[in-house]
């Protein structure tokens, strides 16, 4: 030790290594331990899907109440969720404003009645809670339907089915279904 310095000086400048020695090894640590804080943090505490194959505008209406009070639940706990809406067959009805005439899933005057409010309350589920909606493209093609028909708010899936099975069987969704 030099004169200069003191005991105090000297311990600060051993310190420092020491510190970064342990803070590595507690990173160390943790990445062992499988810990990944971008997985953790936005990995929602829930997850549901519905699966809508059915054209009858108040089972819709059913499943949109019941989306709306789960979602505030949730809020109500502070967890984040992920609501998923698969549409399918005549589903498609309440994804797009084309009557479908000529195909099975045509419109009747009953859900035309009921479309506004219905898609009034889709948009306000997306846009207040971010809940997605995805429609299989085999019943889109089946109808032939246009891309720019559906409702912008509707993504496409290959096939409805099966993206409720990967929903489910990969992903560890809750599947719902209004009767």
């Amino acid at each position: 030790m030099r004169h200069s310095e003191t005991p105090a000086k000297r311990r600060t400048v051993t310190a420092r290594p020491r510190f970064r020695l342990l803070a590595a090894l507690a990173c160390t640590a943790l990445v062992g331990l499988g810990w990944n804080a971008s997985a953790t943090a936005f990995e929602p505490e829930a997850k549901v899907v519905y699966h809508v194959d059915y054209g009858d505008p108040q089972r819709l209406s059913s499943m949109l109440t019941s989306i709306n009070n789960m979602m505030t639940h949730y809020q109500n706990e502070f967890m984040h969720v992920d609501v998923r809406v698969v549409f399918m067959s005549d589903g498609i009805r309440f994804t797009t404003d084309n009557n479908l005439e000529g195909t099975p899933f045509e419109s009747d005057r009953a859900f035309i009645e009921e479309r506004d409010e219905l898609r009034t309350r889709l948009a306000g589920l997306k846009q207040t809670h971010g809940v997605q909606y995805e429609l299989c493209d085999i019943t889109r093609t089946r109808v032939r339907l246009d891309h720019d028909e559906g409702y912008d708010k509707v993504s496409l899936v290959p096939s409805g089915v099966v993206r409720l099975a990967e929903l489910q069987n990969e992903e560890g969704f809750a599947y719902i279904k209004i009767d």
